[in-house]
């Protein structure tokens, strides 16, 4: 080996997929062609896959015995050290597959907790993937403890290694509270500094992982975000302050990125982060229009932002890379199923004034700054305005309690009809007016 080449010989792999009755085939590879991308971003070179269509899953092998010993003699003829399913596996379809092919055996949300863990930068990443591996760590350690089957056997030794793995499991449980308490205040500290941008107009860059949301972040306020052509290349929420015109302002963020089949304990365990995303006043949705399978993108995120609980915000489609469309005629389709969409080349810089302008024009659409005043005997209402709409202001007199606020026009609406239901009476009802 050449003493001057350092670089480590990259992992070689098999990825494994199964078709089952109620997927279709191109959804199937459409998966692995993602999960090979997942691969390639860990530093792992794909050698080979391995597809099954089955009407169920195997219980032993996840895939059935016969083509567990078909991935036996693959994993044999391509030297390969790793196999990876698109599936989560159970700690038992796992360990008998490793029995079985004699190689390290991933699944997808082992791949993706090991990019998350290669990509975490700050210590608010490195907690909350430290948090989101041991959670996954936890049912699965007996596999971490296979020395203990190499034991004489006998009288006297099998307690010490049960002992063992129970101290490991109680270790592994403190950390995770430990972890739990850091992700908790370092959330506390978020919202603290969300309570102090209150008056700003909050923009969130949403979408699917390498959509180009740090570039667009980079071009609009001169930030200096990380941008790789890889998957999750950006784990950390920036937040940048974005002029847009002379009048207009906006509070920036860009947030990690999606994708299918994204576990669930790593959606938790990035709450703080994606905090940004539920408390923004609009979200600006960033679509690779160029990808083929965009439109099932668009659909993954929409499920991941009714599973955070910001599926209700206001959303500005942004269809990015339209320099690499190769048919320019699909944009007018793509345009009328979404109408309120923009069409740009981060990395070219095409049509980013019109990004701008589409900015302003939503803001001013979609956003009315209103006041508002309630009785005191009625305050109890003015925490639910709170829940409604970002309050600039709040003052007290003998009578009642005034508020400005901003919100949807929506939103607006809901707290004319809270108030008048709880304070008509017969009387006139009280009236919101515009700023």
């Amino acid at each position: 080996m050449d003493p001057q080449n350092t670089t480590p010989t990259p992992e070689r792999a098999i990825l494994v997929g199964v078709i089952l009755p109620r997927h279709r085939r191109w959804e199937v590879n459409e998966n692995l062609s993602e999960l090979r991308s997942l691969a390639n971003t860990a530093g792992v070179e794909v050698v080979d896959e391995l597809v099954q269509e089955r009407p169920q899953i195997d219980p032993a092998y996840f895939i059935g015995t016969g083509k567990a010993e078909e991935l036996s003699r693959m994993v044999k003829a391509e030297n390969a050290s790793t196999v990876i399913f698109d599936d989560d596996l159970s700690p038992a379809q796992a360990r008998n597959l490793e029995r079985e092919t004699g190689a390290k055996i991933i699944d997808r949300s082992g791949l993706i907790l090991d990019i998350f863990a290669q990509h975490a930068r700050t210590r608010e990443a490195r907690t909350q993937v430290e948090l989101a591996q041991l959670q996954y760590l936890l049912p699965r350690l007996t596999r971490q403890w296979s020395h203990l089957s190499r034991q004489v056997g006998g009288i006297g030794t099998k307690g010490p290694g049960e002992t063992q793995l129970e101290t490991d499991r109680r270790l592994i449980r403190k950390r995770i509270e430990t972890l739990r308490r850091d992700l908790e205040k370092i959330d506390r500290q978020r919202t603290n500094r969300r309570k102090n941008r209150k008056n700003a107009f909050r923009a969130s860059l949403i979408g699917y992982t390498n959509v180009g949301k740090s570039t667009i972040m980079n071009l609009l306020s001169g930030a200096d975000v990380l941008v790789e052509n890889q998957l999750f290349a950006t784990l950390d929420s920036t937040v940048r302050r974005v002029t847009l015109d002379a009048g207009h302002e906006i509070l920036l963020s860009d947030t990690v990125g999606f994708i299918r089949k994204l576990p669930h304990h790593l959606i938790a365990s990035f709450k703080s982060t994606l905090d940004e995303t539920v408390e923004a006043d609009v979200l600006l949705h960033v679509v690779d229009v160029s990808h083929p399978a965009f439109q099932e993108q668009i659909q993954v995120v929409n499920e991941v932002l009714q599973e955070i609980g910001a599926g209700e915000k206001p959303v500005l489609m942004i269809f990015n890379k339209i320099d690499l469309l190769e048919e320019k005629a699909e944009i007018p389709a793509v345009k009328r199923q979404f109408p309120q969409s923009v069409f740009i080349s981060a990395a070219r810089q095409i049509r980013i004034e019109f990004l701008m302008k589409e900015l302003v024009e939503f803001m001013e659409q979609h956003f009315v700054e209103s006041e508002i005043a309630i009785p005191l005997k009625h305050a109890g209402l003015v925490h639910r305005v709170h829940s409604l709409a970002t309050v600039t202001a709040e003052e007290y007199s003998d009578s009642h309690v005034h508020l400005s606020f901003r919100s949807t026009l929506q939103n607006r609406e809901k707290i004319q009809r809270m108030v008048n239901a709880a304070v008509g009476d017969g009387r006139v009802p009280l009236e919101i007016a515009s700023q």
